[in-house]
């Protein structure tokens, strides 16, 4: 499988979310991935939710990484200063903060964690939309969740359904 990566460090600064929407949106249109295609919109959805958690949760630079397959899927990665892992958190009525890490399980087809030198990576993966049925055959949505497992081969511990981030700042 041939993968071409592409990443940028994020100062820790909220106001970095939105330069971290920009470049994605610039990569996914160099990579074939139009800026109104769903696939898109979806995928800087989920950065916009995984730099923010890295940023306003540790207070300290991350490292955005996307990384797409030659099958079309698109895996990102958000590297943080932070060891601790996803709690779940869930939020109440009119609360302003807490469902991050729902909206990537809800989004996602697959997320997860794993360490990362003396922090964590939390990525998360989106494959290709199935082409249409044709006429006459089925018509499931072939979009497989696997959002519970939080495991891809290859890959550390997984967090799982309804998992947040840790508030609290770390030493970067």
């Amino acid at each position: 499988m041939q993968v071409l990566q592409v990443q940028l460090e994020v100062g820790p600064d909220p106001a970095e979310v939105g330069r971290a929407r920009r470049w994605a949106r610039s990569r996914l249109a160099g990579s074939g991935i139009g800026d109104d295609e769903p696939l898109a919109e979806t995928l800087v959805l989920l950065i916009s939710e995984l730099v923010t958690n890295a940023v306003v949760h540790t207070g300290c630079p991350a490292v955005l990484r996307m990384l797409f397959a030659a099958e079309g899927g698109v895996r990102v990665e958000v590297a943080d200063a932070s060891d601790r892992p996803p709690r779940p958190r869930h939020a109440e009525g009119d609360d302003t903060n807490g469902r991050g890490l729902e909206l990537v399980d809800g989004l996602a087809d697959r997320w997860g964690w794993q360490p990362e030198g003396a922090g964590k990576s939390i990525w998360c993966e989106v494959d290709p939309a199935p082409a249409a049925p044709s006429p006459g055959l089925g018509h499931g949505s072939g979009h497989g969740s696997g959002h519970g497992s939080g495991h891809v081969p290859g890959v550390g511990p997984g967090a799982g359904p309804g998992a947040s981030m840790t508030p609290g700042r770390v030493h970067c």
